[in-house]
Formats: C-alpha cells, structure tokens, sequence
C-alpha cells in the first residue's frame, strides 16, 4: 500500500510540472514565453557571470525583453528595406567628399577670382535672429550643395532663394546669372517652335489648295504674346531647383506671359515631381515645372525688397522716364549710409521694390500685340477696303522699379507687409523684420546696412476669400439671327386648305379680270 501511495504522489507532482511547464512556456502578444525568456537570461548570466549579478537581474531581463520586440516587424505591415534613406544618405556623404587635389584647386582659384559662392552660414545667422530658422545641419547641406552648382557652372551671382514645400518632397531654388557670353544652355526652344508651328501652317494650307475642301473660317485667334528675352523683365534670372539636398540641379525653362497668366487664375499645391500634369481649370499650359517657374516669378516680383537708397538708378538712365522707356536696371548706391532699424520698422515708405511688376499681360514691359507684319498689311489691302480700323488696346502700365511699399494695395482690411523687431529685449542689437501679408513665407531682414530675403513657403498667394474655380465665359453667338435663318413653324393642315383655297380664288380672280379687260378692248375696236 505504501508503494501505491508513492507512486500515485509522484504521478501528481510530475503532473504539476508539467502544468507548471505548460503554463510558463505560453506565449504572450509578442510572441515570447516566460519559459524562453528565463532560460535566455540565465544562460546570458551564465556566460557573463558579473559579480552583481542580482543587481543586474531586472535591467538585463528589460534589455533583453526591449531587443525582442524591436527585433520583429509589425504584423500590419510587410517589411521593406528603406531605400528612401539609404539613397539620401549617400547622396548626403558625396557632398562631404571630393576628390583628390579638387580642394586645393578650388582653394586656388578662390584667391585668384571673386567666387558666386553665397555666405549661407551668414544667411542663416542672419535670418536666424528674425525667426526664420534653417537649422544648422541643413544650413551646411544647402551650403555645400550650392558650392557644386557653382563649382560646375560658370556663374557671376549664385543666392539661395528659398525652399518651396510640396505634398511630396520640397523644391530648393537657387537664383543664378551665368557670365556674359557662357550660357551655353541658352533656350531657343521658342523660335524653333514658332518655325514649327509656321512650317505646319505652309502644309495645311498647301493641303487646303490640292484638295477642294470647304471655304477656309474667316476667325482669327488671338496673337500669342511673345516671352521676355533672358535678362530681362521676369525672365532677368536663372533658377535651378533641386528636390534633395545631394541631388542633381535641374534648370527651370524660361516662363511665358501665358504661364503666368494661368498661374494667377489656379490654385494648387506643388507635389515635389516636376514632371507631374498641372490638372486644373482653367487649363494650365505645362507641366509643374513650368507652374514653378510662374510661381517664383510672382513671388520675385512682389517680396524682393530693399531699404530706400540702397540701389539707384544709374547716371545714363536719367532721361529714360522722358522718353517713355520703362526702367528695368539699377545699381548699388556706394554712398548709402544706411537707415536705423526703428525707422525700418516704423514705415513701410522706408522700402522699395527691386524687382519690375507683372502687368497683367504676364510681362514686365507691356507689347502691342496688334502691330501687324508687312504679309498681315498687303493680305489685309487684298480685302475690302472699307473695313473699319480696330481700335488700338491702351497700353498697361505698372509700378515703376523703386516703389515705396507704402503703395502695396491692402488684402481686404488687412495691411499688406507686417513690420516688428526681431527683439524688445536687446533693442540695441535688434533687426529689422518685414513679413508679407500676400505670399506667406516671404520674409525680409536687415540691419542698419544689410539685408536679405528669403521665401520659405507653400508658394500660394494669400486670398482673403476660398478659393472657387472661375466660372465658364458665356458661349458666343455663332450668327446674327434673324427670319431668312431662323426656322419657321410648320403650318397646319386647316391653314393649308385655307391658302390653297385663297389662292385659287386670287387665281380665278385673275382670270376673270383680264377676260373683263380684254372684253372692253374688242368693244372699243
């Protein structure tokens, strides 16, 4: 009986071990059990044996817990590796390296010539004290990144204009102005497509003349208003934008008056891809490369500013006003002295715009699209010679260069620029700081001497109502109506029987009229 008693009592304990074992060798929501997860730590104890090794005990159970779950992937989700940062961190170690002898070359030729490299460093302090922060890290990615551009291209001026954001990735822009003669990525895409488009016009018309097709419409479209050359008005600089601090500088094409013309009527937030469509009404004619270059062209011309009498107009120029030819250079003034920073601040008549306005047009100088050609002239007299002259559209006139800001027009009730110090705490090392009102991120600092400006936004202009897309122009009148075209409603059969009727009594009326005429003849005779 005592056997039995003994064997049924370890039957019961190795049953408790192993409900014991069972219950600790339970996995939990990470996948591990207390079982594992004992045995791991007592083994790493084991190995390490360190002589406080129950000090030790709760902080080498959580780092060996903490290793585990980072270990695994979320269930939600399927692992990937992350190219994106792979690839961005090589491109950011290329810009820490160069090869051999390229330092000392440059080091060279840095004495030897003045270098378009920007002082971003300075830049950054410089905004940094307004309240427009870069960050240091990246103040010193853009920097070197600038030092590429200006290390591979032959540039007279290289600044850092600003950052616009994107749903996707941001655009860096740098604005630039090659040296006289060596811009040899000089655009003539637009005469080559005038040729084109021309060339086509010859085939049709030649088509038109072999084969007997309906008369040619008479509708003239509107004349395509040309572009300014490079060097002037919205086209005076060069802007190269890149997506990635590292990444390659891509050339933005020149912008067109009719770019800018659709710019002004969209709204549409950048994506970060510039080859991706511009899908809006009204159209956009281009991609989001070209609805970029609009947007910094806009921007330019209504946020670049300087304080009065930092440029002037040069000594030749004087006469130009005169003679009605609008001025689109200027010059530093060697004598400005400089204004103090509590009268920037106090009045926005202390600044100036710099850069030309946009007509409407879409150009800075306005041209007179009706002039016509010799060909235009001669097909014209071949015509009718009464037809009335068109009246000549008036010309559109802006802003001249210098403007006082004091002439910016308000957003509804609110003022167009906000001024303030960049402290009220040290007042005698405070800056000035100019925010604008209409294209938010636009901001200006400066000193007594020195300024800056700088854009850091979603390049969209401020509108003080939601946005709606405009409505469709009315559809025009095809033809003059009137009754020999417009139909008439079809007759009844009552009606038909009645002029049928009315008819042949008129007939019969006829008849009986000149029997009675000729009747009366033959009793005269």
């Amino acid at each position: 009986m005592a056997d039995t008693a003994n064997t049924d009592s370890l039957d019961l304990e190795e049953i408790q071990i192993q409900n014991a074992k069972a219950f600790l060798l339970q996995t939990g929501s990470s996948g591990v059990s207390v079982y594992d997860h004992l045995s791991a730590l007592l083994s790493r104890l084991l190995s390490e044996r360190p002589p406080n090794a129950l000090e030790l005990l709760e902080s080498l159970s959580a780092e060996l817990h903490w290793s585990r779950l980072n270990q695994g992937h979320d269930a939600l989700r399927a692992p990937k590796n992350d190219f994106h940062t792979y690839n961005k961190a090589e491109m950011h170690r290329a810009l820490f390296t160069h090869a051999a002898g390229e330092g000392e070359e440059s080091e060279a030729e840095g004495e030897m010539t003045d270098s378009p490299f920007p002082n971003l460093l300075d830049l950054a302090h410089l905004l940094q004290q307004g309240g427009v922060i870069l960050g240091r890290d990246e103040t010193v990615r853009i920097s070197l990144s600038l030092k590429r551009l200006t290390d591979t291209h032959p540039l007279q001026v290289c600044r850092f204009w600003g950052k616009i954001l994107g749903t996707g990735s941001n655009y860096l822009v740098a604005e630039v102005q090659f040296r006289e003669g060596e811009d040899d990525e000089a655009e003539e895409g637009g005469e080559e497509e005038e040729k084109g488009e021309t060339e086509e016009e010859e085939d049709e018309e030649e088509n038109e003349e072999a084969e007997d097709l309906p008369p040619k419409s008479t509708h003239h479209p509107p004349p395509v208003i040309p572009r300014e050359e490079n060097g002037r008005g919205a086209n005076k600089y060069i802007y190269y934008v890149c997506s990635e601090v590292g990444a390659e500088w891509v050339r933005l094409p020149a912008v067109t008056p009719a770019q800018i013309i659709a710019g002004r009527k969209i709204s549409r937030f950048f994506t970060g891809n510039l080859d991706a469509p511009v899908i809006t009404y009204p159209p956009f004619p281009g991609t989001e490369i070209n609805l970029l270059r609009a947007q910094i062209a806009r921007i330019s011309a209504g946020t670049h500013i300087s304080p009065l009498g930092f440029y002037q107009f040069g000594e030749e120029e004087g006469e130009e006003e005169e003679e009605g030819i609008v001025r689109d250079t200027y010059e530093e003034n060697p004598e400005f002295e400089g204004i103090p920073v509590t009268e920037l601040v106090e009045s926005l008549s202390n600044w100036v715009h710099h850069v030309q306005h946009i007509l409407p047009q879409g150009r800075c100088v306005w041209i007179n699209t009706t002039v016509k050609t010799e060909e235009e002239i001669e097909e014209e007299e071949g015509e009718e010679e009464d037809k009335e002259e068109e009246n000549e559209p008036e010309p559109e006139v802006g802003p001249p260069l210098l403007t006082p800001l004091s002439e910016d027009a308000e957003i509804g009730q609110i003022p167009p620029w906000t001024l303030f110090l960049s402290t009220h705490l040290i007042p005698h090392y405070a800056l000035a700081v100019l925010r604008s009102n209409l294209w938010p991120g636009a901001y200006t600092v400066a000193s007594a001497k020195k300024f800056e400006n700088i854009y850091i936004g979603w390049g969209l202009k401020y509108s003080p109502v939601g946005y709606s897309p405009p409505i469709p122009p009315p559809l025009s009148n095809e033809s003059p109506s009137g009754p020999e075209i417009s139909e008439s409603v079809d007759p009844t059969v009552e009606e038909e029987q009645a002029l049928k009727a009315a008819k042949e009594d008129a007939e019969a009326e006829a008849e009986q009229m000149e029997e009675e005429e000729e009747d009366e003849d033959e009793d005269d005779d």
